[in-house]
């Protein structure tokens, strides 16, 4: 999501302040499909291209292999199915903003999105809407179906996982807080928070989350990158405990469930697989060399990477051309 000051090639962050520049204008004509995705899901070989200077953040699928794409910077979800890419979610409907984590919950027919007003990072956005948002749309037509606000001033809406009852779990980087919505609900649920889940100064705080196959939430900070497990039980959080990584990471981003373990994204270019055995998570990594990943997503035996290249609109590569957006496949471990 966001890169430490000095981080060369990656976006910076100071404190909770960014500094970012606007791209231009989203145009429907410059999306460039560079492979169709088949109907049904299966192993792809090469990159789908995604919308020209959009800079996603976050990527999710359903299980046709149909896959959803944000944007940083202009806003909306962009829908890529059968070889075509359409506008799904219009940048600023509902009063959207920046768009960052994206979840497809094909159970409940919804589409999660965390929208933020980063304005002051320099993205003014497509709405004038303040604050931090989780906003829920119709998986299949793009209605607007729900906003629900996020209640900490400094709040940061970052990533979404839905558990099997369908309530929907929200991470905040900028406060020490997991939020959660119940399916029906009016508004968001301070869930879980704890000061290890706090932003250390200067950093970037939860930004990944996902349930394991034990039953429990797991969630990322990005900077330090750490790893934390919360306890669930008859829906209510229990203890924090960071998790002994065994190598360090860099820059934990985007974790989501896979087998029994997990997909985890290091922004220096990696992804891994995650094993948790108690207290220690074993990291191996699956492919490294990926241009600034941003998100995972698992359609079949392949992970779809979102390259983010956010360096190209807050950090070294500010000013560059960042050429074109893709989504990259990786096989999977079985």
């Amino acid at each position: 999501m966001i890169r430490k000051n000095g981080d060369a090639g990656h976006p910076r962050a100071t404190g909770e302040l960014l500094k970012i520049r606007r791209a231009s204008p989203l145009s429907a004509a410059a999306v460039i499909l560079t492979l169709g995705i088949a109907g049904m899901a299966r192993a792809e070989t090469a990159p789908v291209g995604v919308p020209d200077k959009s800079f996603p953040e976050s990527v999710t699928s359903t299980s046709d292999g149909t896959l959803y794409v944000g944007s940083f910077n202009h806003g909306g979800v962009t829908k890529i199915s059968g070889g075509k890419a359409e506008q799904l979610v219009k940048p600023g409907a509902a009063d959207s903003r920046s768009t960052l984590g994206v979840l497809a919950d094909e159970k409940s027919g919804t589409l999660y999105v965390c929208s933020n007003d980063i304005s002051a990072m320099g993205v003014a956005g497509p709405s004038d809407t303040k604050g931090a948002w989780l906003k829920t749309f119709d998986l299949k037509s793009g209605a607007p179906r729900g906003s629900f606000a996020l209640s900490d001033p400094k709040s940061f809406c970052n990533d979404i996982v839905v558990g099997a009852d369908g309530t929907a779990y929200v991470s905040d980087s900028f406060a020490p807080f997991v939020y959660s919505l119940k399916p029906g609900g009016t508004a968001l649920a301070t869930f879980a928070t704890d000061p290890q889940l706090a932003p250390a100064k200067d950093g970037v705080g939860l930004d990944g989350i996902a349930i394991g196959a034990d039953g429990n939430l797991y969630v990322t900070t990005f900077i330090p990158a750490k790893l934390f497990r919360i306890e669930m039980k008859d829906g209510k959080a229990g203890a924090v405990t960071e998790l002994k990584p065994s190598r360090p990471l860099d820059h934990a981003d985007a974790l989501r469930a896979h087998g029994g373990g997990f997909l985890l994204i290091e922004g220096n270019g990696k992804l891994d697989k995650v094993t948790v055995k108690g207290s220690d998570a074993t990291i191996d990594i699956i492919k490294d060399g990926l241009v600034e990943p941003v998100s995972v997503t698992q359609v079949g035996d392949v992970g779809w990477v979102a390259e983010g290249k956010l360096s190209y609109v807050i950090g070294d590569n500010k000013g560059k051309d960042p050429g074109p957006f893709k989504l990259t496949p990786v096989a999977l471990p079985k």
